[in-house]
């Protein structure tokens, strides 16, 4: 897996400290059908510490207008929920207050984007320090993480509808 990070500038952004993005593509359990996920998470390396980073990431989940906890916004039903996905030429971006990102996606991720027409958005508030840029992830590391209940139960969850430069 390819994981991206962001730099950062505002005081909440400092406490969040580096931000990543990383993409999969995994058979969603309702329909068997591929599903596009893009995970936003913090190293914890923020000045306060990763509980300080927490705290940040649910005030940016509030500010944006994601739920916690669970509950999938359908972005697509909630126009004023700024966050954005343009997926073209094997790459995903990803744009909301506080982060954008970029980072290339493999084939089968694309062809899920474009067949479900939406991306799978979650923003962790919970670290993940081993998971740096540059660093291998392997599918059952990601899988420890990003299927943790824990971590699951304390993210932001949103389908974002999928852009691309043609319209």
């Amino acid at each position: 897996m390819s994981q991206t990070n962001t730099a950062v500038n505002s005081t909440l952004q400092r406490r969040l400290g580096t931000l990543v993005v990383i993409p999969w593509a995994g058979e969603h359990h309702e329909d068997g059908r591929d599903m596009p996920f893009l995970m936003a998470y913090s190293l914890g390396d923020g000045p306060d510490g990763p509980e300080s980073g927490q705290e940040a990431a649910l005030a940016v989940a509030e500010e944006v207008g994601l739920p916690v906890g669970g509950a999938v916004l359908d972005v697509k039903q909630a126009p004023n929920v700024p966050v954005k996905i343009l997926v073209e030429g094997g790459q995903v971006v990803l744009t909301m207050p506080y982060l954008h990102a970029a980072c290339p996606v493999p084939e089968q991720w694309v062809n899920a984007a474009q067949d479900r027409g939406a991306v799978y958005f979650i923003l962790a508030t919970r670290a993940w320090p081993e998971a740096k840029p540059g660093t291998p992830v392997t599918e059952e590391t990601l899988q420890s993480f990003a299927g943790n209940v824990d971590v699951l139960g304390t993210a932001a969850h949103c389908l974002v509808p999928v852009g691309t430069l043609k319209g």
